[in-house]
């Protein structure tokens, strides 16, 4: 089985409860939405087609605990589900980045699934695959991307229909970069007494002119 790669690479990771930690990376080439902030449209492109095993060799090479499945749009591969089953059984702790679009039934779910509810201003926020809030578990965590105050709106609105065994420090709000500025977001989760995470891309603060994987 083979799959569609744009880059691997290491490097610490910038989003999600795991912050901060070395992690490697490998980015699935292609997605089905087309964002209007998306910050990684080179991974639209093609990618260069790998074997399971060849992507589990470049990866031992980082001697690395931590493995994030991102894209693009991960889910849209086949051979995702695949991949992620033998990372875990290789040792390794997964997360996987997913745009909320897609069903994830079919990712084992001791992997950590981060999805994406899109906002109004994505441009995408018609294409949410809503029972898949039903399928998380404890260990998944949910993301909005903010670009506005219409925006929060919506997530704040949507807070109600995440399942209560999401613990709330799992649900992250964070602003697209250089326009919605982080004090503006942390302000209104503070005046409407949210229980989220202000979540903020924490490799474009440590590489703020480097724009594909460091």
């Amino acid at each position: 089985m083979t799959l569609l790669i744009n880059e691997i690479f290491f490097s610490i990771q910038g989003e999600s409860t795991y912050a901060g930690l070395p992690c490697a990376f490998i980015r699935l080439a292609g997605c089905n939405l087309r964002c209007t902030y998306c910050d990684t449209t080179y991974a639209y492109e093609p990618g260069n087609a790998m074997t399971i095993p060849e992507i589990l060799f470049k990866i031992n090479t980082f001697n690395g605990l931590w493995v994030e499945v991102t894209g693009g749009e991960p889910l849209i591969q086949e051979g995702t589900p695949e991949l992620i089953r033998s990372l875990l059984k290789n040792g390794y702790r997964v997360l996987l980045e997913t745009n909320g679009s897609l069903d994830i039934a079919s990712v084992d779910p001791a992997c950590t699934r981060i999805v994406d509810l899109k906002c109004p201003s994505s441009g995408e926020n018609g294409r949410i695959f809503w029972p898949n809030l039903d399928q998380m578990t404890p260990n998944d965590q949910i993301k909005f991307v903010l670009q506005d105050r219409g925006d929060y709106a919506f997530a704040k609105k949507t807070l109600p229909k995440i399942p209560s065994w999401i613990p709330s420090e799992q649900i992250l709000f964070s602003p697209v970069s250089s326009v919605l500025p982080p004090r503006d977001l942390a302000e209104w989760i503070l005046a409407d007494g949210l229980r989220v995470r202000l979540h903020l891309q924490l490799h474009k603060i440590l590489w703020p002119d480097i724009p594909r994987g460091k």
